[in-house]
């Protein structure tokens, strides 16, 4: 295979958006491992003074956890979600948001989110690490993304996920935050926000194994755990589709008979994470990498679908408003397809 490098005289500017998504994708692939093996090498060879510190914040970070969920106040740390990194990396596809309806800020939403791809880059980026453009079309609604409850029992990793804005995706964590009020003069409203839009890329894991360029397969027929969240707590359910998602990452070939997707349903299973074994780009040449290559990515956020609030969801009306969701996906599907696909008539949705 000839590597095919990237050209030597290259504008700062893109130069900057490559660095920048490069930095955010190894520190999603590797801060939870890096996390990890730092905690037990100071374990192991810090003093007794450090290591009793480093004990007590191990503590401290479980009875937080288990106590109030990691919460950190209002909309984490912005000069973690809005600044010159983030920006490049959102130009570097570019990503952009669609507003198709109004969220008004006197109630709290889950955003099923769809397709998850490789790392869920556009709902990240919009909704996590550069929310100016959320903030200018929802105003008074805290973008919050929904991520793997373990991560939050991972020293180091927990904090800049809460400066993120990134909350735990357990039931009881999604009820704390999506049954919080919203009366503005709350204590937990100070810093003007009024309402919790909680992002879940519902697919999960599951549905990564299938992202493959202009692969559009959705894992939502088994997922209805969301919708009885939603009709607990009286949120709307707001579908959201990012188109180009599956474009910026290949995979190897890993079809449902291979031995690679038997290996990685296996590592699912134990781990709650997919090893998938991506094939993007470096920060010199375009052939092989971790950085996914350059592709626009639009996240159109569609109109809420209300439910009637209920402790104890009715099997038949959670059925009703989750078959709603997977309407409301396909429809935004073939209204916008042909806008943000290239050859669109080739391309068809797959509701798994």
């Amino acid at each position: 295979m000839k590597i095919e490098w990237a050209p030597i005289k290259m504008p700062p500017r893109r130069r900057l958006q490559t660095l920048a998504t490069g930095l955010y994708v190894y520190i999603v692939l590797f801060l939870p491992f890096m996390s990890v093996f730092l905690t037990i090498f100071f374990l192991l060879y810090l003093s007794f003074m450090g290591r009793a510190i480093l004990l007590l914040y191990l503590s401290f970070i479980y009875y937080d956890h288990k106590k109030h969920f990691s919460n950190i106040y209002g909309n984490g740390w912005l000069p973690l979600r809005n600044n010159f990194l983030t920006k490049h990396m959102r130009d570097y596809f570019p990503i952009e948001l669609v507003k198709t309806a109004e969220l008004k800020p006197n109630r709290n939403y889950i955003l099923a989110c769809f397709p998850h791809g490789v790392i869920g880059t556009g709902v990240t980026n919009n909704m996590g690490n550069n929310i100016g453009k959320w903030l200018q079309l929802y105003p008074g609604v805290r973008p919050k993304i929904a991520t793997l409850d373990m991560h939050f029992y991972i020293p180091f990793l927990r904090e800049i996920l809460r400066f993120w804005g990134l909350i735990s995706c357990s039931k009881e964590s999604l009820i704390y935050y999506l049954t919080k009020s919203n009366d503005p003069e709350h204590s937990h409203n100070k810093d003007g926000f009024t309402s919790n839009a909680v992002a879940l890329l519902v697919g999960g894991a599951q549905e990564s194994l299938d992202s493959h360029p202009r692969n559009y397969v959705l894992t939502i027929k088994s997922r209805q755990g969301f919708v009885k969240i939603a009709i607990r707590t009286g949120s709307a359910i707001v579908p959201s589709f990012s188109f180009g998602e599956v474009d910026i990452y290949d995979q190897v070939n890993n079809s449902s008979d291979s031995c690679l997707r038997r290996f990685q349903l296996f590592v699912k299973e134990l781990t709650g994470v997919s090893p998938l074994i991506v094939i993007g780009r470096g920060f010199f040449q375009y052939n092989f990498g971790f950085i996914p290559q350059r592709h626009q990515i639009v996240q159109v956020v569609g109109s809420p679908i209300e439910v009637k609030q209920t402790y104890n969801p009715d099997p038949q009306y959670v059925n009703e408003i989750h078959q709603k969701v997977i309407e409301a996906l396909e429809e935004m599907f073939e209204k916008y397809k042909h806008k943000y696909i290239q050859n669109a008539n080739t391309v068809n949705l797959v509701i798994n």
